[in-house]
């Protein structure tokens, strides 16, 4: 049975886009604010060369943790720019506060109060995230006064305890900032505000590495029919993303409560439970861990111990350890994520409360019990699909030189950011559509009063 909801988003029309002066404002003022954003993210961190950061991040091959938050931030991070950290530290602190918030009974409690409860806990992540920046900017200020260049030319002309404390300050100023224009893009524009400002330092740079593709192609070094082969496949992987990210699997709830004040008619709605529950997280988590024994190594290459050296070499790129172990922190973490993200005794315990039921599944514990089969079956399939998303493009980054660009995290952050924001559009457009029904039934019922 199709429901009014999708009756009216199936006509949908550009005349409905363009009646819609509200998602018109909003659309403006999201591409004003992104447009600041990318203005901002070539404002140079004071008293850095530049070039000599950018000749490290060369050197980088594209691998590794700095290459991935390189990405993210639009290359604010090899300019060494005042938005180097990007979102990143407030993205950190959400996933923190997330994860305390399941195990902390005072955060539990907040969870529970509503729209009050969860002004704290923003506020909580605001404070986590100005902590978390400064000491990431601590240790990339200290990480700058070490490195230098091919010809022996420090990065930094006039290190010490000032530099360190205007790079702490820029760096921490450009994240509040950035994290302020994400709150109000989330509050007056469409979408999700952090992650379109993800979303747009990818794209930035997906120009230069389409380029940089055909340019491998020219001089011969990628074959014509790998070419083909390449982009065959990540249309394919595009669209196989986007079909994931949009499966749920539905469980059917009755009402009988409801049922019986509507007449005895059967009400009914289903409890929508994503393949992929965790999203982007575990990958960005499992990259993470792994990289940190090389970017030690890249930071204090002469001071790096050699029990740390031989971790990093067996955990770059190239390796089969590095697969093995990346496959296995993808799985751990799609389990651990979606364990703290979805609680099957508290959706039980809700349905009940409501008089909802799953038919052939009694009320309570016995539904819990239902809830966690599915849930943990489905979790098989969708870590499965994360752990083959992502390693097949790193499989061709290191097989035929694709960019870093095109890799499974970044594949996966932008096919999420695109399907929520035009859902969000659709929504709406809806919404409008349902004002005009409304506004013309009451014509209607003022015609019939006179």
């Amino acid at each position: 049975m199709v429901s009014l909801a999708e009756k009216l988003a199936s006509n949908i029309t550009f005349d409905d886009f363009k009646k819609s002066t509200d998602l018109k404002r909003r659309i403006l003022f999201t591409l004003f604010i992104l447009v600041l954003y990318r203005l901002g993210s070539f404002i140079p961190l004071p008293g850095v060369d530049a070039s000599i950061v950018k000749g490290f991040f060369d050197a980088q091959s594209g691998s590794g943790l700095l290459s991935m938050f390189d990405v993210f931030t639009g290359g604010s991070l090899s300019r060494m720019t005042i938005f180097a950290l990007n979102i990143m530290p407030y993205i950190s602190a959400s996933i923190i506060i997330s994860l305390m918030a399941t195990i902390t009974p005072s955060l539990m409690d907040l969870k529970k109060e509503g729209e009050s409860g969860r002004e704290k806990l923003n506020q909580y992540t605001r404070y986590l995230t100005v902590a978390i920046c400064i000491i990431q900017a601590y240790g990339i200020s200290v990480g700058l006064e070490h490195l230098s260049g091919t010809d022996g030319v420090a990065a930094v002309s006039i290190p010490g305890a000032f530099f360190k404390f205007s790079t702490i300050v820029s760096l921490l100023g450009g994240t509040m900032l950035v994290m302020w224009m994400g709150e109000q893009i989330t509050s007056h524009g469409i979408g999700q505000g952090s992650s379109l400002i993800i979303f747009i330092g990818i794209i930035a740079n997906l120009p230069s590495a389409i380029f940089k593709t055909i340019e491998l192609g020219k001089v011969g070094q990628i074959q014509p029919l790998i070419m083909l082969i390449i982009i065959a496949l990540l249309i394919a992987v595009v669209l196989f993303v986007v079909f994931m990210e949009q499966a749920q699997r539905r469980i059917l709830i009755h009402y009988p409560k409801q049922s019986m004040m509507m007449g005895g008619q059967a009400n009914s709605s289903h409890l929508p439970l994503k393949i992929n529950t965790s999203g982007v997280i575990p990958p960005i988590f499992a990259g993470s861990l792994l990289a940190i024994p090389a970017m030690l190594t890249s930071f204090i290459s002469d001071k790096s111990p050699e029990w740390l050296q031989m971790i990093a070499a067996q955990l770059n790129h190239q390796s089969p350890t590095y697969f093995i172990i990346y496959a296995a922190l993808i799985v751990f973490f799609s389990f651990f994520y979606t364990a703290i993200q979805f609680n099957p005794e508290e959706t039980a315990e809700n349905l009940k409360s409501y008089g909802g039921f799953i038919p052939g599944i009694r009320p309570g514990k016995a539904t819990a019990e239902y809830l966690d089969y599915v849930l943990t079956r489905i979790n098989v399939v969708g870590s499965a699909y994360l752990v083959a998303l992502c390693l097949l493009p790193d499989f061709l980054i290191n097989k035929f030189g694709v960019p870093f660009y095109l890799g499974g995290t970044t594949l996966l952050i932008v096919c999420n950011v695109i399907t929520e924001t035009m859902a969000q559009i659709q929504s709406y457009l809806i919404s409008n559509q349902y004002q005009g029904i409304i506004k013309n039934s009451n014509k209607i019922k003022r015609r019939f009063v006179r």
